[in-house]
């Protein structure tokens, strides 16, 4: 039966962790949310690695007791492996900083998402799964609801968190793609394959190849292991092949990865995505703000896809109450630059991450005062000011100048 519905205060377009934020916190203020997600939960999705900073919007919605009561794997670490095989000291986060966010998990995203939408269900929001959204409706200018194949859902605003599907981007044709970060992701899982033991069993490792290509080695419950390839199109596919033999030739390529996958049995085909760094012009338009993936996607490199979703959700959120039903777009002006500074932080170090001439090592000789800095922005700590970081970094790599778009229509 095609319904019309008129009654909700705000609906959501996708159950990610950018949707489920922004509908818990606008839920326990009791305003009327729906939530559409088109598929069925609990559904597989990759992104399993937390950053330190992803305690603060975690703590926010409530959810540090219940990830603490799960089995999830602890991280305390992020490791880096030379593609000679060499491994580097690895960064302890609670040497940086003593606080309970230096223990992070590595989770399993169909767990996790259940976890963030069942906390969004417990505040008051209402989900209906199986949900296609085919488009914005817009009157006047407005967004004044979404189209789905199950009839027209109206709200005076809505919160595009469709993560890359990216409903609004696509409709307004408001993405722009990244021309220097255009990589291509394969990925995959393994048992049995080798981890560390006590407190270093849950670090994440990134292991180069060939030069600045990489590999994710990220050890999960249930003696699973996350192995991703991360790398350029040419470099990837400069021999031809299918991705399982893509893949199976760069495990080589590490001898490190080779030794911790030897013996180990791959349960998973190779998954693809490929050109996968792109912003929206806009945060925001009249009766509409987007969060998470559906805004920005950044190079996985230091997992900071799941810390930026939550940190745009619970920011919507409660940018979304402050306004009290006024929801021009113009008044998503300060979201979209906070939103916006903390991806620029972190797509400044993925930049001199790839540049073939540089590494931290390096930067860290020269200017050893600026671990702190440095550390700071690969934990998540996104609202601190880094000219002084970057400043140093632009003596070895040239970096790119922040993005000027962002911001909401019409400002």
């Amino acid at each position: 039966m095609i319904q019309r519905l008129t009654d909700f205060d705000a609906i959501v377009i996708g159950a990610g962790p950018a949707g489920t934020a922004t509908a818990a916190i606008l839920a326990e203020s009791d305003k009327s949310v729906l939530i559409l997600e088109k598929e069925t939960f609990p559904r597989y999705h990759i992104g399993e690695s937390l950053i330190p900073f992803n305690f603060f919007p975690l703590e926010r919605l409530g959810m540090i007791d219940k990830l603490r009561a799960s089995s999830f794997i602890k991280k305390y670490s992020v490791q880096f492996v030379g593609d000679c095989g060499t491994v580097s000291r690895p960064f302890y986060f609670d040497k940086h900083w003593e606080h309970p966010c230096s223990q992070t998990w590595q989770v399993e995203r169909a767990t996790f998402d259940q976890m963030l939408l069942d906390n969004a269900l417990e505040r008051g929001a209402e989900v209906r799964f199986g949900v296609t959204v085919k488009g914005l409706i817009e009157e006047d200018g407005k967004v004044v609801g979404v189209d789905t194949d199950q009839g027209a859902f109206r709200a005076p605003v809505t919160i595009d968190g469709s993560g890359r599907n990216s409903v609004a981007i696509k409709q307004l044709g408001w993405r722009r793609s990244d021309d220097v970060l255009k990589k291509i992701a394969m990925w995959t899982y393994f048992k049995g394959a080798k981890r560390d033991e006590g407190i270093d069993e849950g670090a994440t490792t990134v292991a180069y190849v060939d030069g600045k290509n990489w590999f994710w080695y990220i050890p999960m419950r249930y003696d699973l292991i996350s192995v991703g390839l991360v790398g350029s199109k040419d470099w990837m596919y400069k021999d031809g092949g299918k991705p399982q033999e893509i893949f199976d030739a760069a495990i080589q390529g590490n001898p490190w990865i080779a030794d911790h996958l030897a013996g180990a049995e791959q349960v998973k085909k190779v998954d693809v995505t490929s050109d996968f760094s792109y912003r929206s012009e806009f945060c925001a338009k009249d009766g509409l703000v987007l969060t998470g993936d559906a805004f920005a996607f950044l190079d996985p490199v230091f997992s900071s896809g799941v810390f930026l979703a939550l940190y745009s959700g619970v920011l919507a959120g409660e940018t979304i109450n402050a306004l009290q039903g006024d929801y021009r777009g113009e008044h998503f002006q300060a979201y979209g630059k906070k939103f916006c500074t903390a991806i620029e932080a972190m797509r400044q170090l993925v930049y001199a991450f790839y540049n073939e001439d540089f590494n931290f090592g390096q930067l860290l000789k020269k200017y050893p005062d600026l671990r702190m800095d440095l550390t700071d922005c690969l934990i998540g700590n996104t609202e601190k000011d880094y000219d002084p970081l970057f400043s140093a970094v632009r003596e070895f790599v040239d970096l790119p100048e922040p993005i000027a778009y962002g911001g909401p229509l019409g400002k």
